[in-house]
């Protein structure tokens, strides 16, 4: 009976371990899960950020490509009228304004590669986000039912239950062949 009962315990013990390491499992799972989930986001976020910048960016260009092309029409205007110095007023305003658009139009470039680099990193990694979740998701399903099925281990019966259970059937047995007479 001794025996027994340590084997008992052993199994419980041992079902308990299996819980726990698949809890962990899952658990780990999980997080890098959400971890993924986080890193997309942040990259979305990016990207946004950089369409919202290069937004701005074209804006800033067509104004200051309204203001060259204006500084343009007063140095052609004063070399017309022979006013030289006028024409030197303009092209200082106007020299500067041009570097302004070509330091612009670089940093548009960049936005422009940094984003198309981003989009194919995020849909590439989209897709990995959607293929780790469908595996989670079929492991934690997985766990959940061997959790299931390992959470109520069979113990064998006590003696004591299975003459018990002896006794019933003897009794129901006697009262139905009483009742056949």
């Amino acid at each position: 009976m001794r025996w027994f009962d340590r084997l008992t315990t052993l199994v419980k013990a041992d079902a308990h371990g299996v819980l726990e390491q698949l809890e962990e499992r899952s658990l780990l799972a999980k997080q890098h899960l959400r971890e993924a989930e986080l890193e997309i986001t942040r990259k979305r976020a990016r990207s946004e950020a950089l369409e919202e910048e290069a937004r701005a960016i074209a804006d800033e260009i067509g104004r200051i490509q309204a203001e060259a092309a204006s500084l343009d029409e007063d140095v052609e205007l004063a070399l017309a009228g022979g006013r030289d110095e006028l024409a030197r007023f303009a092209l200082r305003r106007l020299i500067p304004k041009r570097r302004g658009l070509e330091t612009l139009r670089q940093r548009s470039a960049e936005i422009a590669d940094e984003r198309s680099r981003l989009t194919a990193k995020l849909a590439a990694q989209e897709q990995e986000l959607e293929e780790l979740e469908r595996r989670v998701r079929a492991r934690l399903g997985a766990e959940e039912n061997s959790s299931r099925r390992d959470a109520a281990p069979e113990i064998p019966p006590a003696d004591e239950e299975i003459e018990i259970e002896l006794l019933r059937r003897t009794r129901s047995r006697a009262a139905a062949a009483e009742l056949s007479r």
